[in-house]
């Protein structure tokens, strides 16, 4: 087999990933050994290795302890709805996050007090080391964790207010824009952003994934004529989810 320009590990790397697409090594099939590739393709032990992690490290394939490495089962992709702010009694955390009225689902949560990280104090433009409220959320569908999210709010507008805990008190609940509105900061602007990064094995372990495989992360933080008012990161598997946007024309 000639492999041109391109690392012979690429290709066979290419081609066994061609076979898993097309349905040739369908899931659950035993990859094919190691002797087995070096003798298929005629390329080296370590080129053979090089193939297979490049397989494994694209979430496509699995080792299993004392079995061998095999094809992983391709999940179906779920869809997640952006959709900006809903206002009114339905407005709740999985709601906020999941515009899709068709998809009901819960959370889970909790809040404590931290100083801000340098990261998180650029997002919020406030001084590091100045006190927020962190809230950690978890998201589910029909009983399976879809999202974890990670919320920061700064203590020098909800500190000592009825929605200083964003679980708790009378909008325990509520979105962010409500939440606002009682302690009477108007909410006017919403920005998002999406990347991509290796998931933390923390992350990943809630949310069923493998660790290190990819996750979409949407940094998301609103305003309230021009001062950010609460930050967060929604995390989910980048190979189970798509995120669509409905955008209003103006």
């Amino acid at each position: 087999m000639s492999f041109g320009e391109q690392p012979a590990y690429l290709r066979v790397a290419g081609d066994l990933r061609q076979k898993i697409v097309d349905g040739v090594l369908p899931p659950h099939t035993r990859l094919p050994s190691q002797a087995r590739i070096r003798a298929q393709y005629g390329v080296s032990d370590t080129v053979a290795l090089e193939a297979r992690k490049v397989l494994m490290a694209e979430g496509l394939v699995e080792g299993r302890s004392g079995s061998g490495t095999y094809v992983r089962e391709r999940p179906a992709h779920r869809r997640i709805a952006r959709a900006g702010h809903h206002a009114g009694p339905s407005c709740t955390p999985f709601r906020q996050e999941q515009t899709d009225e068709r998809v009901t689902g819960s959370w889970e949560s909790s809040s404590r007090q931290e100083e801000a990280a340098g990261a998180v104090a650029g997002r919020l433009r406030i001084e590091p080391g100045a006190r927020v409220m962190r809230t950690r959320y978890v998201y589910r569908a029909a009983g399976e964790p879809v999202m974890v999210s990670t919320s920061w709010e700064p203590l020098e507008i909800t500190g000592r207010t009825p929605v200083m805990l964003p679980e708790e008190g009378p909008l325990a609940g509520r979105g962010v824009v409500e939440r606002m509105a009682a302690i009477d900061v108007v909410v006017d602007n919403v920005v998002e952003e999406i990347g991509a990064r290796p998931g933390l094995a923390e992350e990943v372990m809630v949310l069923g994934g493998v660790p290190g495989h990819a996750v979409l992360v949407i940094s998301r933080t609103y305003f309230a004529g021009g001062r950010p008012v609460e930050t967060a990161d929604v995390v989910t598997l980048a190979d189970r989810h798509r995120v669509t946007y409905h955008l209003p024309v103006r």
